[in-house]
């Protein structure tokens, strides 16, 4: 197992997945694991949680790593570790990954026209969370994510 993404927090559970989508199906059973050993969580906040874990980690997947499409590596020294954890009465989620370095800034993003193809995720992860956080440092992307109950 990796080091802690969120040391101090209640109930937490963290795992490292594959940086494909199969990934983001073993995030949904890290979260359904989640909520088994976290009942009290209104259906609400999982709803709000899992929209925008899914949100977010299919945006790693598919940014973070299209170096690796593009160029034919197979992408297996490529790492996304999640973790779940409760802070008061608050769910945090956190994502890092060895990928490429996302060029956004998350206070720009914004819902697309109505006829767009793409680029609804992340504005969707937004309207759903009390907070999104993105940065970069020492190689690696770190997500945080925050969901009041």
């Amino acid at each position: 197992m990796t080091d802690r993404l969120l040391p101090g927090l209640e109930a937490v559970l963290q795992s490292e997945v594959p940086t494909t989508l199969e990934g983001v199906d073993a995030v949904h059973d890290l979260l359904a694991a989640f909520w088994e050993q976290e009942p009290e969580v209104p259906d609400l906040c999982r709803m709000r949680v899992e929209t925008a874990v899914v949100e977010v980690v299919a945006n790693i997947v598919e940014h973070a790593f299209a170096a690796d499409q593009t160029s034919g590596a197979d992408g297996q020294h490529r790492r996304l570790t999640i973790a779940v954890g409760r802070e008061d009465a608050s769910i945090v989620v956190a994502c890092r990954d060895n990928g490429l370095p996302a060029a956004i800034d998350l206070s720009d993003v914004t819902m697309p026209d109505d006829d767009a193809e793409s680029g609804r995720g992340l504005a969707m992860a937004i309207q759903v969370l009390d907070e999104l956080r993105y940065e970069h440092r020492e190689g690696r992307n770190f997500w945080r994510l925050t969901c009041t109950m």
